[in-house]
């Protein structure tokens, strides 16, 4: 990745420089499907871009990624291609006042979900493409100004092979010729543009609204994916929620939806969620679900749906400045996604989940090394890309909601309305939205913001209890720890167990500050079984329990009839458990305990997820087998108990299959899979087929040609990444050795066969089997980052760091790396880094579950 990167000092100087009145940009898309046996490599592109120059200097340089320049032509002078072009940049001088650059560029096809990504279906053999920029890959497609703060109007044309259709962000029609020209678009920053091209099996429907002023408001809707996907397609679902979304915006936002048609493109190897390029949004394929799913697939879905239309407002109406403020976009549009979930859409629990799935890895991320604040200090393109954490999305949407019970709902959405109108088309920093939420709330917003802006690392509230002999509270008071102690609006809630239920009795709001804060009001009440502080998740923090309230936790966390309430006491056992103050084995007896009475289906995932990474991570190593078996006979149980066909029936067979490792464990799944043994009303359909074979697979039960033979039954794009991973997992040091070295050694692989490969690779059975591959691990990873793709780099360099090899002698390894290597990437050390840390609160919390015998 040498030459790529851009620094914020150079974009600051470049838009102090010039301004761009627009683009026209021309792809010729027909060499996609070449002639049999030919190796599609490189399309034409031609950028002609009109920009002013606004500042002093005569020079300046486009991004450009790309394998060759056939010419560049700046106001009718032709330029030397070979003497501007270094492979990543257009350097050109001599500008005038007004200027016009026409670059035309053999541009690359990518494997890597990065630019102009091209995939061919083994289903049926059709070519598919799309793009994916963010944060900076615009320039793999077409000559630009890659920065966010330099909008500018966008008109696309695109030559395609025939019989496709053609998308870009403003409407298009294909003419005479053949040609697909498309409507202007308004000012939009570069990493929003984008183009779909393809045989896309394409639906349509339409979005109708009146207006305040009495006009009505009609957005055209269209919902594509896949031919051979179109069987599985619920475009119905996908309008719905779509159509809910635009009402509660519009209802909301006091701004008409201003980017003309909306269509949502659902696209093969995709390396995100979504991206909410106006008017043509992308998805990941993966949400089309091709089995049976359990309503929090849904869930996901629609959130992700309501997330990229939140940020047609909040990140493409009005734009950040640099990516310092990219949480102007992704944590609003996180709260957001939550917040029209729960108010308009039929998924109204979804704060249930954002406190148990999102927060989790907002506070993770926020006890790393490189945590930061959520206004971040992104020196460049690779700090960029890596800030796409669980602080600028998961905290930033935290935080926000405790801005909402600040400043107060109505002041919050007057806010949005009037930052919308004041901005648009714009771009902005901090200091923009917090002007408005003065305006709108009469509160300090500068103080707000410098305690949970511009601060990092999260706080952890105790209770302390003191009762009296009648059994009366004397004093409750709420310990803060943390380097930074902030102000925390929060809810302190008393629980005592009655008729075999642990319910609420008393609720009160605090403000929470200092290290120690009285709650007075809860004075004279009856001593609770349970104190929790963060009731109703007003605020982010970790919480802790006092002991009562703990052992209260052990005995009825079942009982609790809350889903909110026992969704946080879940949030917080796990905490307990990372943080090495509660021994992994007691998790696991809890979960084991009550997950079976569980009853959002999402919380139950994650427990179940947390429950085996104590097992396999935070476990003492003498404690494992028996924690495996413990998991494996707890889930066999509550698959039988389940209801017949029901989805928490779904979610504990696939956990079966995930903790499988005895003889009886797999001869059921082998049983599952041949129709020998059956579940009551367990549909073992192909996506459930792959889950039950991977295991298999791990553990030396089904080898290539029975893998082979699955592959025959699902001879399709997601049967291959199944295929692939499972290869990867057999116990073999062949095995082992030939995924290492596709994906370290070759940039053969796509980005999703990368990804099934390394998840593949490593097993929790065969920690013995991958060791020596700590050592590559190390000899390798900088070679890895210089030469491929950040996205392929960050793949590898997290997923194939020697986790499981959880000794004190690759901590040991990492150190010297880490010390050795002072001058490697700094986007390539905070990645260790982060895997550092948790290879060592994995240490921690094993010495602590070690403690527990």
């Amino acid at each position: 990745m040498p030459g790529q990167n851009l620094s914020r000092d150079e974009a600051r100087e470049r838009a102090e420089l010039l301004s761009v009145d627009g683009y026209d940009v021309y792809l010729d898309l027909r060499s996609a499907v070449g002639e049999s046996g030919e190796d599609v490599r490189t399309f034409r592109s031609v950028t002609t871009l009109r920009f002013r120059r606004t500042g002093t200097g005569d020079a300046t340089f486009l991004d450009l990624i790309a394998p060759s320049v056939n010419a560049v032509t700046l106001n009718g002078r032709a330029l030397d291609p070979k003497a501007v072009f270094d492979g990543s940049r257009v350097t050109v001088d001599g500008l005038a006042d007004e200027n016009e650059l026409v670059v035309d560029a053999q541009c690359a096809y990518s494997r890597t979900g990065e630019g102009m990504h091209r995939f061919v279906d083994p289903e049926d053999g059709e070519v598919y493409l799309y793009t994916q920029y963010e944060p900076a890959d615009a320039r793999r497609v077409f000559a630009n100004f890659e920065q966010p703060d330099l909008k500018a109007p966008y008109r696309f044309e695109v030559d395609a092979p025939e019989g496709w259709t053609v998308w870009s962000n403003g409407t298009g029609e294909q003419d005479a010729e053949g040609r697909w020209r498309f409507a202007g678009t308004a000012p939009i920053s570069t990493y929003i543009t984008c183009v779909v091209a393809g045989p896309y099996h394409h639906v349509t429907d339409t979005y109708t609204r009146v207006l305040p002023d009495g006009t009505e408001l009609e957005i055209p809707l269209g919902a594509m994916c896949r031919k051979s996907l179109a069987k599985h397609f619920d475009a119905d679902d996908v309008f719905l929620i779509t159509k809910q979304g635009f009402d509660f915006f519009h209802d909301n936002f006091d701004y008409p939806y201003p980017f003309g048609k909306y269509d949502q493109a659902f696209v093969p190897e995709y390396n995100l969620g979504a991206m909410e390029n106006p008017g043509m949004v992308t998805f990941r394929e993966e949400y089309i679900y091709r089995g049976k799913v359990t309503q929090a697939a849904y869930e996901r879905r629609a959130n992700v749906i309501l997330h990229e239309m939140a940020h047609m407002w909040f990140g493409d109406l009005v734009t950040m400045v640099w990516w310092d403020d990219l949480w102007l976009k992704e944590s609003f549009a996180d709260f957001m996604g939550s917040f029209s979930l729960a108010e308009a859409t039929r998924f109204t629990n979804s704060w249930v989940t954002f406190a148990n799935n999102r927060k989790a890895w907002a506070y993770r991320a926020d006890q790393l090394p490189s945590t930061h604040p959520i206004t971040a200090d992104i020196r460049d393109l690779e700090d960029a890309k890596l800030n796409f954490d669980g602080i600028t999305y998961a905290k930033g949407a935290s935080v926000l909601k405790q801005l909402v019970a600040y400043a107060g709902r109505d002041a919050f959405l007057e806010g949005a309305r009037r930052y919308f109108k004041r901005h648009a088309y714009g771009n902005t920093r901090l200091a923009d939205l917090l002007t408005v939420l003065e305006e709108t709330s009469g509160r300090d917003m500068k103080t707000w913001a410098k305690s949970w802006l511009q601060t990092s690392g999260v706080n952890t509230l105790t209770p302390v209890v003191t009762s009296d002999a009648e059994g009366r509270i004397t004093e409750l008071a709420v310990l803060q720890d943390g380097e930074e102690l902030r102000p925390h609006r929060a809810a302190v809630g008393l629980y005592r167990v009655s008729g075999g239920e642990l319910v609420r009795y008393a609720r009160v709001e605090a403000d929470i500050t200092g290290t120690s804060t009285v709650v007075t009001e809860l004075a004279g009440a009856e001593k609770p079984d349970l104190v929790l502080v963060n009731d109703d998740d007003l605020t982010y923090c970790k919480i802790r329990f006092d002991e009562g309230s703990l052992a209260t936790l052990r005995a009825h966390l079942g009982d609790m009839t809350d889903p909110l309430a026992r969704a946080l006491c879940w949030s917080a056992l796990w905490n307990l458990t990372r943080d090495g103050l509660m021994p992994a084995r007691d998790f696991v007896r809890i979960a084991l305990d009550f997950a079976g009475r569980e009853t959002d289906i999402g919380v139950l995932q994650m427990v179940h997820a947390w429950a085996q990474a104590a097992v396999t991570h935070y476990a003492a190593p003498d404690w494992r087998a028996e924690g495996g078996r413990l998991l494996a006979e707890g889930g066999l149980r509550e698959l039988r108990l389940a209801v017949p066909g029901s989805e928490h029936q779904l979610t504990w067979a696939r956990f079966v299959a995930a903790v499988a490792s005895s003889d009886a464990d797999l001869q059921l799944l082998e049983g599952l899979l041949d129709g020998s043994a059956a579940v009551d009303g367990l549909d073992v359909d192909q996506e459930l087929r792959w889950a039950f074979l991977e295991p298999l697979a791990a553990h030396g039960r089904a080898d290539e040609a029975r893998i082979g033979a699955e592959l025959s039954r699902d001879d399709t794009a997601t049967g291959k990444r199944h295929q692939v991973r499972c290869l990867a997992a057999r116990p073999s040091a062949a095995v082992k050795a030939q995924a290492w070295a596709q994906v370290v050694e070759s940039d053969a692989l796509s980005n999703a066969l990368v990804e099934a490969t390394i998840a593949g690779f490593a097993q929790p059975s065969q920690r013995e089997l991958i060791a020596p591959y700590a050592e590559k691990y190390f000899a390798v990873i900088e070679r890895i980052w210089a030469e491929r793709s950040i996205q392929i780099g960050m793949d590898v360099v997290r997923g194939l760091f020697p986790a499981l090899q959880d000794r004190p002698e690759t901590l040991a390894a990492t150190d010297a790396w880490l010390a050795g290597h002072a001058d490697a990437a700094p986007a390539l050390r905070r990645l260790v880094l982060e895997a550092r840390d948790d290879l060592a609160r994995a240490l921690r919390a094993q010495e602590c579950d070690g403690r527990a015998v």
